[in-house]
C-alpha cells in the first residue's frame, strides 16, 4: 500500500460531503485558521468552535484585536478549549508578532515560512503545517495523531512526524493524474492535502473504538 491507495479508499467512503468547504478546514484561508490551530490543540473541535464563536460575539476575531487584547479577558472567552491561560499567553503573543513581522493576514499568508511558525511558542511541525495548509493555502501535507494511528493498523510505522509526512506527499505527488481522474478534475495540490488530511480525521472520528481505529471498512 502507497498513500495513494489510502486516499483513494478514503475517497470512497466518502466522508467529506461535496458541500463542505473545499479545504475542509472551516474558514480555510482566514485568520480564524491560525486562532483554530492554536486553540484544537489537545482539545477537540467543538470546544474550539465555542471559543471562536465568544471571539466572534466580541467582534475580537481579528489579527489585531487579538494583538491588542488583555490576555485575561482573552483567556476567559478561550476557556472552552482549556488549558487556556496558556494558549491565551501564546495566542497574544502570535499575533503581535505577526504584526510587527508582516504587519497583516495577508503578507503573513504570503511570505511566513515554516521555520519562523516553529520558532513561536506553542506552535509545533502539526500547528504550523495546519496553518500553511489551511490558513495560506500552501502544498503543505499535515500529520496528527490520527494520521499515525491509522497508518499503523495497516503496519507502517515511521520514527518521525516528517518522515511520516514524506511517505504521505510521495504517494501522492506520484499518483497526481490517477487523483485528478478520480474527481474528473485537475485538482490544486494544496486541495488534495487538505482534503486527504480532512478525510483521515473524519474516517478516524466515525471509526475509532476508544483509541484503536477501526480499518476494516476500508478496501485497500
Amino acid at each position: 500500500m502507497d498513500s495513494f491507495e489510502l486516499f483513494k479508499a478514503l475517497k470512497e467512503q466518502g466522508h467529506i460531503k461535496e458541500d463542505r468547504e473545499e479545504l475542509w478546514w472551516p474558514k480555510s484561508g482566514t485568520f480564524e485558521v491560525v486562532v483554530g490551530a492554536i486553540l484544537t490543540q489537545q482539545t477537540k473541535w467543538k470546544k474550539v468552535e465555542k471559543s471562536l464563536t465568544n471571539l466572534r460575539d466580541k467582534n475580537l476575531l481579528s489579527l489585531f484585536t487579538i494583538a491588542n487584547l488583555d490576555g485575561k479577558e482573552l483567556a476567559l472567552l478561550i476557556k472552552p478549549s482549556g488549558f487556556y491561560n496558556t494558549k491565551a499567553k501564546n495566542l497574544k503573543i502570535l499575533c503581535q508578532n505577526i504584526v510587527k513581522e508582516f504587519e497583516n493576514f495577508e503578507n503573513f499568508a504570503l511570505h511566513v515560512e515554516r521555520n519562523w511558525l516553529l520558532s513561536q511558542k506553542g506552535i509545533g511541525e502539526e500547528s504550523a503545517d495546519g496553518i500553511l495548509c489551511y490558513a495560506c493555502k500552501r502544498d503543505v501535507m499535515v500529520v496528527d495523531s490520527y494520521t499515525n494511528r491509522l497508518v499503523k493498523k495497516f503496519g507502517y510505522e515511521f520514527e518521525s512526524y516528517i518522515e511520516l509526512q514524506e511517505w504521505l506527499v510521495g504517494g501522492i505527488e506520484s499518483n497526481l493524474e490517477k487523483i485528478n481522474n478520480l474527481y474528473g478534475k485537475e485538482m490544486d495540490l494544496n486541495v488534495i492535502y487538505a482534503r486527504f488530511h480532512g478525510k483521515i480525521v473524519e474516517f478516524c472520528k466515525l471509526n475509532r473504538r476508544g483509541k484503536d481505529v477501526e480499518v476494516s471498512s476500508l478496501d485497500i
